[in-house]
């Protein structure tokens, strides 16, 4: 059996072993999406194809949707050859149920997949075709929160966004100097509205993407790339939008079991890759059933009827925000952002279970949310207390889903501030300090012990990818687990940073208190765990 047009044609074999198919033309949905796309998403990768791509696939079924999604890649172009091509499209979802049930669907709504590329000419044209469609009414995006990121720590820019600007709009190469230069051609060819939804896991995720596309667009208008007219066109909320959003479904890496399983169905080739760029994807996408998608509903040249969709809420902006506010800043981020990291220096290698046999990171995990939770306020559409409980008692004890600590432990850098920042605030503005908390401190330095790259046997790993690896692990050369005197002063550039944490963790009565919690940590063989304990009884 092969996952492809001409595979699944055959729909009593995929049924046979438990497959839901799509009953819509899938063909047909494609052709008019490449005529005349509605819906295009940026960041084609593993949530994208699960999550989004299954609430378009849902209203698909519904007839509420008559064409599928235009994906761009603007980062990782073996996903579009090794995973998008050699299967027409077409997606595999796995849902992974608390019971160890699976739920297998094949996803028809992802129409086309283009390498979003400046230096390929057909390519390029074929993005700015998309782009200058009238019909074209909404733009999401799942690209991390690195994808938004202008500056490095010191505020200057990163080189290659120094290179999108001194270049122009024709040369693009990063995913903010792309979606400017592909609202520039929208400009050039009719004005046409638009709106612009982050669907990744920031803060304020819509203000964030409009304040890095505006940023690129007014370099680009000092050195006379575009005109004034530009400008107004994208600040003006008539015409295009940038929607907040909170997402959340829990989507680990795809799963070698999973791919075994698939194959001795009988389906063809569902071995998981590894790109060039190190995305570890498959032809299928596994996660839990339980997902949240909060939108602000601010789309000035239509929408589909996204509410329609499985766990889909349309909102204003200030309940989208509570909403995240909620998730991000205290339920679901900050545990998985405090623990993972620890996980892996502890050597466990799987949240569920880690969380389900270790009494103080259980505890600790509770106490993460429970220094939050107070920081939030109710966004009503969705219970705090409940959301909490759903988190505690189905979604995290879930070990079917296989999520790995090493997964949560990603671009962790890019997450301190939102994860932790947010809270720091709010207590330092209520109580006037942050002192009292415990464990949010805690996992912060947790994560600059992982960052040592030594586990707490002792032994050397492999961190995950982030965009400061290099640059801590310069800072930390000289610090040695279990040689306590070498660490003197080298966190203090990182904790005082107010582009990382968005706060001066120092004047907020937290620094000192994550310096000792270090120092406890470094002590030798044991001590990370030690120190844990400490803190838990």
């Amino acid at each position: 059996m092969k996952l492809s047009l001409e595979g699944i044609k055959d729909k009593a074999q995929w049924e046979k072993i438990g497959f839901t198919l799509p009953d819509y033309d899938i063909e047909q949905a494609t052709e008019k999406a490449r005529k005349s796309p509605r819906w295009v998403h940026f960041g084609i990768g593993n949530i994208f194809r699960i999550f989004i791509g299954g609430i378009a696939d849902d209203l698909m079924e519904k007839g509420l949707l008559d064409r599928g999604i235009t994906c761009v890649e603007t980062f990782d172009y073996d996903v579009v050859d090794k995973i998008y091509a050699p299967f027409d499209n077409l997606g595999i979802s796995v849902i992974l149920n608390g019971d160890g049930t699976r739920e297998y669907r094949v996803i028809g709504s992802l129409a086309e997949a283009i390498k979003a590329k400046s230096d390929d000419p057909k390519a390029w044209a074929r993005m700015k075709a998309v782009f200058s469609s009238r019909d074209l009414q909404m733009v999401s995006f799942t690209i991390t929160e690195k994808g938004y990121a202008l500056k490095k720590t010191d505020g200057g820019y990163f080189p290659f966004i120094q290179a999108d600007i001194e270049n122009g709009p024709d040369k693009a190469t990063s995913a903010m100097a792309i979606v400017a230069s592909m609202l520039y051609t929208r400009y050039q060819n009719g004005k046409t509205p638009i709106a612009l939804v982050s669907m990744d896991n920031c803060s304020q995720n819509g203000a964030k993407l409009k304040d890095s596309v505006l940023t690129i667009i007014s370099e680009w208008y000092k050195r006379g790339f575009v005109d004034d007219g530009f400008v107004s066109y994208v600040e003006d909320e008539k015409c295009v939008t940038f929607p907040w959003t909170m997402i959340d479904k829990i989507t680990p890496r795809p799963s070698e079991k999973i791919a075994d399983d698939l194959e001795k169905m009988g389906i063809e080739n569902m071995q998981p890759v590894i790109t060039s760029k190190k995305t570890y994807i498959a032809p299928f996408a596994n996660a839990e059933k339980v997902q949240y998608l909060v939108i602000e509903d601010s789309f000035p040249n239509g929408r589909p009827e996204l509410e329609k969709g499985y766990g889909v809420y349309m909102a204003d902006r200030d309940t989208v925000n509570l909403t995240e506010r909620m998730k991000v800043t205290a339920c679901l981020n900050p545990v998985h952002t405090a623990m993972g990291p620890i996980g892996v220096v502890l050597g466990e290698e799987l949240f569920a279970s880690m969380l389900n046999h270790n009494p103080d990171l259980l505890k600790m995990a509770h106490m993460v949310e429970d220094e939050g939770l107070p920081m939030v306020k109710d966004p009503k559409i969705l219970s705090p207390k409940a959301f909490a409980d759903e988190l505690f008692n189905d979604r995290f004890p879930n070990e079917y889903l296989g999520d790995t600590n090493m997964r949560l432990a990603v671009d962790v850098s890019q997450m301190e501030g939102i994860r932790f920042g947010e809270t720091i605030k709010a207590y330092v503005a209520k109580y006037g300090s942050a002192n009292q908390l415990v464990a949010i401190p805690l996992g912060i330095a947790g994560w600059l012990r992982y960052m040592l790259a030594v586990d707490d046997a002792g032994h050397k790993f492999e961190l995950a990818p982030d965009p400061m690896d290099e640059e801590l692990t310069e800072a930390f050369k000289d610090i040695e687990v279990g040689k306590p005197e070498t660490f003197t002063n080298q966190l203090k550039p990182i904790l005082s940073n107010e582009r990382l944490f968005f706060t001066d963790l120092y004047k907020d009565g937290v620094g000192d208190k994550v310096e000792e919690m270090f120092r406890e940590m470094i002590q030798g063989p044991g001590a990370v765990r030690a120190t844990i304990h400490k803190y838990m009884a």
